[in-house]
């Protein structure tokens, strides 16, 4: 709190100290730059200097071959990733990362298929995480759950096979299903039935949409795949009926501020139209993405809504609010953690609680 501030009003507290939940970060774009640079030496792989001396990289995706290059720095970095030390290593760091940035649970998205040939198949990969979060979680600090995400670019009958893998691991370390990468490509109605897979399996709907095309493409994700949360959806503040469709639904939506700007959806961070979106109705959840390529962690995305669209701290409590409700985090967590935001408008920095 600054100097001769009243506590309850729009003083600036530590934004470390505000209990957050983390509802979108990506498995490999959660790597520390500094383990990316040590695996890669440690087995002579050659980086490109986008992500060395340039890092983070500019990048820019909005025509095809920018997410070509987007995504083939994406698998430079998942590359470096060998063993299965090198895996519980990542998730550790990303949990303590967040932990430090006030997130009291964290849930991080993987595609098994991208890393099972390495691993011993999709099943040893998906046994190898899901123990490897519940362990950074105690040591971290804080609750974390898995969401299996299948790849847009693939068959949809892959999506199908990792929705029944998902389904198995339900309520066993796994809290939802998801569907990223470049949503221009594949036909996202043809994704419907292994949304299906996962619906009846009680997992969490969580696709991306939205944020490469425009609202039309948020309210098909709304048709075909049924999300309780859609991952982006920014686009949608292009529409005053998909605003309206969204809030009437109940789907919240998980904001990337950093991430938006980095790939060029837009060009400040003023414009990424988060108020738009909550005076629609509509619950956001902030989340860093990929931090690797984006150079922004949690933390970050509620700073740069501070710095550049001047949120008060009460409305950067309240978006904290949204993100642990809207989490899949145990009740006794979430009403702990609520309590917690009170304290810290309140004007104290409040006890992150152990997750339940």
């Amino acid at each position: 709190m600054t100097d001769g501030a009243t506590p309850g009003r729009d003083a600036v507290r530590p934004l470390a100290a505000l209990p957050k939940a983390h509802l979108h970060l990506h498995f490999t774009g959660s790597m520390r730059h500094g383990t990316l640079l040590e695996l890669a030496e440690r087995d002579g792989i050659r980086l490109p200097p986008s992500l060395t001396d340039e890092w983070p990289p500019e990048l820019s995706t909005m025509d095809e071959k920018g997410w070509f290059r987007f995504q083939r720095l994406y698998d430079v970095a998942r590359s470096v990733l060998r063993t299965e030390e090198d895996v519980r290593r990542l998730v550790l760091e990303a949990a303590l990362d967040d932990a430090a940035d006030g997130s009291v649970w964290t849930e991080i998205q993987v595609d098994p298929s991208g890393y099972g040939a390495r691993f011993g198949g999709i099943t040893a990969f998906t046994d190898l995480v899901i123990d490897a979060v519940r362990e950074a979680g105690e040591k971290a600090g804080i609750g974390m759950g898995l969401v299996v995400a299948a790849n847009r670019t693939r068959h949809p009958l892959d999506a199908r096979t990792l929705a029944r893998l998902a389904a198995q691991y339900a309520g066993r370390g796994v809290i939802g299903f998801g569907l990223s990468n470049d949503e221009r490509r594949g036909d996202t109605t043809a994704f419907g039935p292994a949304f299906a897979i996962a619906e009846r399996a009680g997992l969490a709907l969580v696709p991306h949409g939205g944020e490469l095309r425009g609202p039309a493409h948020v309210t098909q994700c709304l048709d075909h795949l049924h999300p309780h949360r859609l991952g982006h959806g920014v686009r949608a503040a292009e529409s005053e009926p998909v605003l309206g469709r969204l809030a009437e639904s109940g789907v919240a939506l998980e904001v990337c501020p950093t991430s938006n700007v980095s790939l060029g959806v837009y060009a400040t961070l003023e414009e990424v139209p988060v108020r738009t979106l909550t005076a629609a109705g509509i619950d956001v959840a902030l989340g860093a993405d990929d931090p690797l390529l984006f150079g922004s962690r949690l933390g970050g995305q509620y700073a740069v809504l501070r710095a550049a669209q001047d949120f008060s701290d009460v409305e950067l409590a309240e978006l904290a609010r949204m993100s642990i409700r809207r989490s899949y985090a145990p009740s006794d967590l979430v009403a702990a953690s609520l309590a917690n935001v009170d304290t810290w408008v309140a004007g104290g920095d409040g006890d992150l609680p152990a997750p339940g």
